[in-house]
């Protein structure tokens, strides 16, 4: 039986412990330790019961059985699937490994996923659109100090946090997050626009020879307020395996996109309600565009490092302003909760404003500040999609384990919701073996470099 060493050496409290020691001296403990490890360690998996069935479609034979009777619990223990890495890393790095592959694929190429290597050829930046501003706040400019006086350390507290809190536009902060995913529909409206006009044609016509791609995600800067990073590349008009004209270059897509993002047009104006005034809110005047590198040429911006840093994004949110990772239930629980005063108003905000602008939903997302977007998105002929990564992962899963083929196997099932999480020593002895898996993972891909320096 496995020993939970790992766990005694956490200093983990009396009943924690005593709890680790009850679980891995059950006799069904490898059965339990298997089917965390099946979930990559989740760290609030859901528990199931029910049975499944597999007959054969011809002769009605039963060629599988499976009922969750003799599981652990009488349970079986599936991932969360949260995106969210103060949720469930473990979850949180599967989600992070797919949006990788997306965003690469859509840089790259990848066969296994009907994106040809020639999509390298095609134009294509990675564009950051922010916030415009809602007050000075702390920050460590490039030169000299903060307009405070002091020159902030990187993990200074401070950073992103109003000079002057009474003058700060915090209602304009939320409703412009609130707001956000219209305002970059509308950027990207209108850059098919400016794109058409580029090449002396009609958005009509330009369908017929030229389709605009992108992949992007959302981030909270530490002021609190959502921007969008994003890959945006153009293609023939029938995405990633069609070449685009010869006119549509990356200045061409840089000019255009530039153009669109302080274009009159793309605007969002939020009508005055109570004592907010009308606001007309378009992004803010920092827009950065650089080309994407298919090698390293000294530019930090290769197809690697942007779907990375994409990647890594898409796991986080509001969280790391220091406010919450799962919705208010009241004004009141604020008093109970230890967030600092910037987030904690922000959060005020949109509880004050949700009566103003009923339709925003602003109590539902005042735990995000206002947004109330998709953190990772992408236009339909990017690349490949979350859920064909999750079915190529389950059809291998599923080969490994010598299912049949469906075609010819009818598969009859009942599953019920029966709960979910981890006891406070089982909770120990998961995240031991996550930790285990990440360190597995991580010498795995480090011998692949190797391999690959080496040959």
């Amino acid at each position: 039986m496995a020993q939970p060493n790992a766990a005694t050496a956490a200093g983990l409290d009396p009943a924690t412990l005593h709890d680790v020691l009850r679980v891995a001296a059950n006799l069904d403990f490898d059965r339990w330790k298997d089917q965390v490890h099946r979930t990559g360690g989740c760290s609030d998996p859901v528990h199931l019961t029910g049975w499944s069935l597999a007959k054969d479609r011809t002769s009605g034979e039963t060629l599988r059985r499976y009922s969750t009777e003799n599981e652990p619990g009488g349970r079986l223990r599936v991932a969360c699937g949260n995106r969210r890495a103060s949720r469930c890393p473990s979850c949180a790095h599967t989600y992070a490994g797919d949006t990788y592959h997306l965003i690469r694929a859509g840089l790259a190429g990848d066969e296994t996923k009907d994106i040809p290597a020639t999509v390298r050829d095609h134009p294509r930046v990675f564009t950051t659109l922010t916030a415009p501003s809602f007050g000075p706040v702390h920050n460590r400019p490039d030169r000299g100090t903060c307009r405070c006086g002091t020159r902030h350390r990187d993990d200074d507290p401070a950073l992103g946090t109003a000079l002057d809190p009474d003058s700060y536009d915090y209602a304009g902060a939320v409703l412009f997050n609130n707001h956000a995913g219209q305002l970059w529909q509308r950027f990207t409206n209108r850059l098919r626009r400016e794109l058409a006009a580029r090449a002396g044609l009609t958005q009509r016509a330009m369908k017929d020879v030229l389709r605009v791609s992108y992949g992007k995600v959302a981030e909270f800067q530490k002021r609190g307020a959502i921007h969008f990073h994003a890959v945006i590349r153009l293609d023939g008009p029938d995405g990633p395996g069609s070449a685009p004209p010869s006119w549509a270059t990356v200045p061409l897509l840089d000019d255009a996109i530039r153009a669109a993002a302080v274009h009159a047009y793309t605007t969002v104006t939020v009508p005055a309600a109570g004592d907010q005034p009308r606001r007309r809110f378009q992004w803010g005047r920092q827009l950065d565009v650089r080309p994407v590198k298919a090698f390293g040429d000294g530019s930090d911006i290769t197809e690697q490092a942007v779907a990375a840093y994409v990647a890594k994004y898409a796991t986080k949110a509001a969280e790391t302003t220091s406010s919450l990772d799962r919705r208010i239930g009241n004004r009141e629980v604020l008093d109970l909760l230890d967030i600092p005063d910037h987030p904690r108003r922000l959060i005020e905000a949109c509880l004050d404003l949700a009566p103003l602008y009923p339709d925003r939903k602003l109590t539902a997302w005042a735990h995000m500040l206002g947004f109330r977007g998709h953190f990772s998105t992408k236009s339909r002929h990017y690349s490949t999609t979350l859920g064909a990564l999750r079915q190529i992962r389950a059809d291998y899963r599923a080969a490994q384990e010598g299912h049949a083929d469906p075609d010819t196997v009818l598969v009859l099932a009942s599953w019920q919701y029966a709960g979910h999480g981890h006891s406070p020593g089982e909770a120990a002895l998961a995240a031991t073996i996550a930790r285990d898996i990440h360190l597995n993972r991580q010498t795995a891909r480090e011998a692949l470099r190797l391999e690959g320096a080496a040959a």
